[in-house]
């Protein structure tokens, strides 16, 4: 991979193509079908190159790598008042803030 390529990266098999599709979340619109996951992988990787050079070649942004981005850490989140209270118990009889709770349930994901 080229170095500043490092994308959101997936390749998955397929039933319905009967192979494995390479994608990149950064870039929603673009897959690559291969027998073979590693060839999928490169074929998108290509591709990509691609399209940053006509993106850039024409003055328009190139999408940032998510690992790249800055994140400020926090997450505000609505939810309904009946799990903001089984939240709101269960922080309680762990003795910790909804904070603490809800920050160790995601870092499980």
């Amino acid at each position: 991979m080229s170095k500043g390529l490092h994308y959101g990266y997936r390749t998955e098999w397929s039933e319905e193509d009967e192979a494995f599709v390479a994608t990149a979340v950064e870039f929603p619109s673009l897959s690559w079908v291969a027998e073979e996951a590693p060839e999928a992988l490169r074929g998108l990787e290509s591709l990509i190159a691609s399209v940053i050079a006509d993106l850039a070649a024409n003055g328009e942004t190139v999408p940032t790598p998510l690992v790249d981005r800055v994140y400020s850490g926090k997450l505000s989140v609505r939810i309904s008042p009946s799990l903001h209270k089984k939240v709101a118990l269960r922080a309680a009889e762990e003795k910790v803030s909804i904070n603490r709770l809800v920050s160790q349930v995601l870092a499980e994901v």
